[in-house]
């Protein structure tokens, strides 16, 4: 099987190796072949995923302003992980876990379906080489694995500012049994989702920022 990732070279701060040292067995939740029940990490049952959350501070600043929603984020850059882990303890977070693993294999293996109030997944690495599309993330049969995961009320929202993976995606999302199209192709920008350091380069680069929603059909 392929990785749905690569591990990219990047700065690994003091900072951010002491947080992943000292926080990991609080709140990063070890990969494993099991469901996982949802109701014995959190204090309630609205949990959102984030797939690839970078440096986490659009995460933490999610987490931050709705505590009354909790948040897996997944993601295997260690140098993010340990940024996250950083704003956690600083913010005083307590609805935010981090599974250190791929997230395709997270997603089919750990995830119970119908669980998920929401999948969220801004700027996804674009693998902009035609021989590379392959790896894309966002695309079936993946994203009929991500429709199962989400309840009935529940919305999938993806971020990138590479014009061709979201006409892609957008092809793919819209054929995926269960998801249906909130808007009439391209969303407009949520108010509520910060800004990132991936927008922000993809903006400095003079590209156009593209967003998909899709809310649950048919369940």
């Amino acid at each position: 099987m392929n990785k749905s990732y690569v591990l990219r070279a990047g700065r690994y701060t003091t900072a951010q190796k002491n947080a992943y040292e000292s926080l990991y067995s609080q709140y990063i939740i070890p990969y494993s072949h099991e469901y996982l029940d949802l109701t014995k990490i959190f204090l309630n049952n609205k949990v959102s995923m984030e797939i690839g959350f970078g440096m986490g501070t659009a995460t933490a600043q999610i987490a931050c302003d709705n505590p009354d929603m909790n948040y897996i984020g997944i993601e295997v850059h260690r140098p993010g992980i340990g940024r996250l882990l950083w704003e956690i303890e600083k913010r005083s977070l307590l609805n935010i876990r981090i599974i250190e693993y791929d997230a395709v294999i997270v997603t089919e293996k750990m995830i119970p379906p119908e669980s998920l109030d929401a999948i969220h997944i801004f700027f996804p690495d674009p693998w902009p080489k035609k021989r590379h599309k392959k790896r894309r993330l966002i695309q079936r049969p993946f994203t009929d694995t991500l429709a199962k995961c989400l309840k009935p009320d529940g919305y999938l929202y993806m971020v990138t500012d590479w014009e061709d993976y979201a006409l892609q995606a957008l092809d793919e999302l819209t054929l995926t049994a269960g998801l249906e199209n909130a808007y009439e192709g391209f969303a407009p920008a949520q108010s509520w989702r910060p800004s990132t350091k991936f927008e922000k380069k993809g903006i400095a680069k003079e590209h156009d920022i593209k967003e998909l929603y899709f809310k649950s059909a048919g369940k």
